[in-house]
């Protein structure tokens, strides 16, 4: 069986800085009441995810090459390939110039020059290591980080003794109404990434080809379905530790006190150790955003998808390049990336439908289609979601 990791990759993709800062503002701002939005979204994220996996093991290709195959009409192939530049596009730009912003505010904590200019420095940083192609060793080394910024997360609930009554009385009184719904889709959004469901059924297409598909399709899901889990958990843990310091208190959580949640275990050297792991978490994400659009957008259009090819690096240098515009365009450092989140959010129905319509329609999947288990799942997700994106675009007007 292939030395599969992409589970883990996924995982890691969302465990970013949109993910912390998310968590850490929907815990200080509305404590445990918006804990049933997590679970969803991790769930949600679990369901969308092995449809993808299946996909790719399935097919041997990624989902914008899956929606191609659903029709031979040329004018629809041209339709959906237009859906998937322009979907992921957006949806991976807006992404990475939350990514740089969380990378950004953590060095900015070290050395002040400002978070728009070192979204540049770090657009650069991310480009580099594209380009030269050593970005996995890196990113390896960045994962531990935020592994490790993750442990601490965890040491610092328990050495804070929470009220655990009180938290879960919390979570069972869900929350949801006008002042949450950016909130509820910013933890959606950050969750359940639309561009990890195109990253994910290509690294499993290319690590399981020429494997048994059925016993590659079980591994793959019991990795993914650990690997989201865990990452779910560390998001939990990260809005139970924000709320402890802020949900109730005088204090208002803002770019430069975010770290006062780890001061338990940390004391002073809070900020700076969750700076640091804001930078970590941030500067993986950056990488793995714009490689994920690249795999999109190069399958929409019949490119090549090899690294090295000019096709496929023009098009992560562009979503590189329009995160730094975004992320150093002056837009307070939480809010630009609170956002990009709830961006995601709204633009997670489109990447969802896609998928439910590859995974029934197309011609190469044969018995791997979805079941109606997951077809119902499926839609109970893209419904749930394209009603809070509804209620929110209602609420604005």
């Amino acid at each position: 069986m292939a030395k599969d990791k992409s589970g883990f990759i996924i995982a890691a993709a969302f465990i970013g800085p949109g993910t912390v800062t998310t968590a850490s503002i929907a815990g200080a701002n509305f404590g445990f009441h918006l804990v049933w939005a997590l679970l969803f979204s991790i769930v949600a994220t679990m369901v969308l995810q092995d449809m993808a996996a299946r996909l790719g093991i399935a097919t041997g290709n990624g989902l914008a090459a899956g929606l191609k195959d659903i029709s031979e009409n040329r004018i629809l192939k041209i339709f959906f390939s237009a859906l998937v530049v322009s979907a992921v596009g957006i949806g991976n730009a807006a992404y990475e110039s939350g990514n740089l912003t969380g990378a950004a505010i953590g060095l900015d904590a070290f050395w002040q020059i400002g978070t728009g200019k070192w979204a540049m420095i770090l657009g650069g940083i991310s480009a580099a290591l594209l380009y030269s192609g050593k970005y996995k060793m890196i990113e390896s080394v960045l994962v531990v980080l935020v592994i490790a910024m993750a442990l601490v997360f965890f040491v610092t609930l328990f050495a804070a003794d929470p009220d655990w009554s009180a938290m879960l009385s919390q979570a069972t009184s869900p929350q949801l109404d006008a002042t949450a719904i950016t909130m509820v889709l910013a933890l959606i959004g950050t969750t359940i990434v639309p561009y990890n469901l195109f990253l994910h059924a290509s690294l499993t297409a290319q690590n399981y080809a020429g494997e048994d598909k059925a016993a590659a399709i079980d591994a793959s899901r019991k990795q993914s379905i650990f690997a989201i889990g865990f990452g779910g958990l560390i998001t939990l843990v990260v809005m139970a530790t924000a709320m402890l310091a802020f949900f109730g208190q005088n204090a208002q959580m803002d770019a430069t006190n975010m770290g006062k949640q780890l001061e338990p275990v940390l004391g002073e050297s809070a900020q700076w150790f969750f700076a640091a792991g804001l930078f970590a978490a941030g500067l993986t994400s950056s990488i793995t955003a714009p490689l994920a659009a690249s795999y999109a957008v190069c399958g929409a259009l019949n490119w090549s998808t090899d690294l090295n090819s000019k096709p496929f690096k023009a098009v992560w240098m562009s979503i590189i390049a329009t995160g730094v515009i975004i992320a150093g365009a002056g837009f307070k450092p939480l809010a630009a990336i609170l956002f990009a989140q709830a961006a995601n959010g709204l633009l997670l129905p489109i990447v969802a439908i896609f998928l439910l319509v590859v995974m029934n329609k197309s011609r190469t999947l044969g018995a791997f289609k979805n079941a109606l288990t997951s077809n119902l799942l499926g839609i109970v997700v893209v419904g749930f979601v394209i009603c809070l994106g509804a209620y929110k675009l209602v609420s604005l007007f």
